[in-house]
């Protein structure tokens, strides 16, 4: 199944949990992706994808500046319209991802 599309995750971190809009296109150089919290959106960097057992590996970067400015490295699995993994903020502790692909109504 495409990774391709809107997705509505939560990271759970040490200042709580953030609600994240993720989106994924594919182009013809590759995956590419950009991710939204409150009024600010930065694009994903380093994404890759591969097949993984249980269904794909996706990993990715990215830097932000909310709630604080960090440079964050991410690690999920994603199966049909679910995703699940980790993210890391340098030395700090892994933060548990989770999400769901939105559904156009």
């Amino acid at each position: 199944m495409s990774i391709e599309g809107d997705w509505d995750v939560k990271i759970k971190t040490p200042i709580g949990t953030l609600a994240v809009r993720y989106a994924f296109t594919q182009h013809r150089d590759g995956l590419a992706g950009t991710a939204t919290y409150q009024d600010e959106t930065v694009a994903l960097q380093d994404l890759t994808s591969e097949p993984a057992e249980g269904g794909t590996r996706l990993t990715w970067s990215q830097s932000v500046t909310r709630p604080m400015r960090l440079h964050l490295a991410f690690d999920v699995l994603i199966h049909d319209d679910v995703l699940d993994g980790h993210s890391r903020a340098g030395r700090l502790p892994r933060s548990a991802v989770s999400g769901a692909r939105r559904h156009l109504l």
